[in-house]
């Protein structure tokens, strides 16, 4: 079985640049990356992940924890969080904690025990005190938490006032926003902030409906929304906490026999995958997931190594029109 010394000697490298391109930490050429992967695909070589974490602390994996894997918002997150940790080196731990703190805490438990290099936590609701004391770099995403390293948000209140104005400009009435409810407050709530605030300044009455954790685990949000169709006939304008909400609203006007956008206009929230595919398609505040991603792996890359990093990080949004409004 090949060894650390049979790469480098293959690689015409010492057994520290070895080291050092495995680990990526330091400076390290592209050639010296190139000539250690030609070693190692020649001799076969597969480094020991188990004793590096321990002579390292900690291992080249980050633990992800999501509340649900197969909401659009989420897999797009995850897909851009893996394809950026790949390219600084590490491997990626998926935890998906179905919404249940209990659940979060064991895997943020589970990562911190397999020495991962730090953990990036996406909307859980866990109570900040469990981060206080552990020693690894802990980035949240769309939820500020004081004892996290950092956080990486969108602007919620933006997305919000944006919705409404687009409403309101296109002569909707009377409008709803279909929140989520957590016992725990969470950076998308403040969408309808920016939503009261904007109906607020045109005069423009509206209704709130929030959402349950069952609802969130099933992506079935289509009876309650066309509960509140039903009971609310005037309703003109509808805008989704997220695009799988719009999305069904859309499917139960159809039902209904509202047409969309000529009786009722529609916006939802996050510009996922499905949002174009819909019919109509629908219009939505773009999320920037990319950017967010990138900037999450970035922050914990750095604090890995001790360098100081933004606590709060607020992106912009904007309003992507298509045919739903």
């Amino acid at each position: 079985m090949a060894t650390l010394k049979d790469v480098a000697r293959e690689a015409g490298l010492t057994v520290t640049t070895v080291s050092r391109v495995l680990n990526n930490r330091g400076y390290i050429s592209d050639n010296a990356r190139r000539r250690v992967a030609e070693a190692m695909k020649k001799l076969n070589y597969r480094p020991n992940e188990l004793a590096r974490s321990l002579q390292n602390k900690n291992s080249n994996m980050i633990g992800v924890i999501v509340p649900h894997i197969r909401h659009p918002y989420f897999a797009e997150m995850i897909s851009n969080l893996e394809n950026e940790s790949h390219k600084r080196g590490y491997k990626m731990l998926l935890c998906n904690s179905q919404g249940r703190d209990e659940k979060t805490l064991e895997y943020v438990e589970m990562c911190y025990s397999n020495r991962v290099a730090g953990v990036i936590l996406c909307s859980g609701t866990v109570d900040a005190s469990t981060f206080e004391r552990l020693d690894i770099p802990i980035i949240t995403v769309e939820r500020y938490v004081d004892t996290a390293t950092a956080s990486v948000e969108c602007d919620n209140i933006q997305g919000g006032a944006l919705a409404a104005k687009k409403l309101i400009s296109s002569g909707c009435k009377h409008l709803l926003h279909i929140g989520s409810f957590t016992d725990t407050p969470m950076s998308a709530d403040r969408r309808v902030v920016g939503f009261r605030q904007m109906c607020a300044e045109y005069g423009i009455p509206f209704l709130e409906r929030l959402t349950e954790v069952e609802q969130f685990d099933a992506l079935n949000y289509s009876e309650m929304v066309e509960e509140v169709f039903r009971e609310h006939p005037d309703i003109d304008g509808l805008f989704g906490n997220s695009d799988v909400i719009a999305a069904q609203a859309i499917q139960v006007c159809r039902k209904l026999g509202l047409s969309v956008p000529e009786q009722v206009k529609i916006i939802g929230f996050d510009d996922s995958m499905i949002a174009p595919i819909t019919a109509p398609q629908l219009t939505t505040i773009h999320q920037p997931i990319k950017e967010m991603a990138t900037m999450a792996v970035d922050f914990l890359d750095k604090a890995v190594v001790g360098q100081i990093v933004p606590k709060r990080t607020v992106l912009p949004v904007h309003l992507v029109e298509r045919e739903s409004t």
